[in-house]
């Protein structure tokens, strides 16, 4: 009975439910750990493996161009590379464009 309220009719009512802090806590949690585990953790992995692949580049290197463009690394910078995409033809792009290394 110390559960309960009498309504109006003399009847036994149950009080309603109490705000569970621990239980929202929780699905907080359960829902920050799906969002990490299926976006963030693939993405972080993503990164670091094309931080290592830019990283990795090498003159002579043939490379695909996020554009679509083939080409082989003539020159390497800082942040940019020259690429020569035809015979006599060296076009200077940023490293960030590379989309693969072959």
């Amino acid at each position: 009975m110390a559960n309960e309220v009498i309504d109006m009719v003399g009847q036994a009512a149950p009080l309603a439910p109490k705000n569970d802090i621990f239980g929202i806590l929780l699905y907080c949690a359960v829902i920050f750990a799906i969002i990490y585990f299926f976006m963030i953790a693939p993405n972080k992995r993503r990164q670091a493996e094309y931080k290592k692949m830019l990283d990795g580049l090498k003159v002579g290197n043939k490379i695909l161009v996020s554009g679509g463009i083939y080409g082989v690394i003539k020159k390497i910078g800082d942040k940019t590379l020259s690429v020569e995409i035809a015979k006599g033809v060296v076009v200077e792009i940023p490293k960030g464009a590379v989309a693969n290394v072959e």
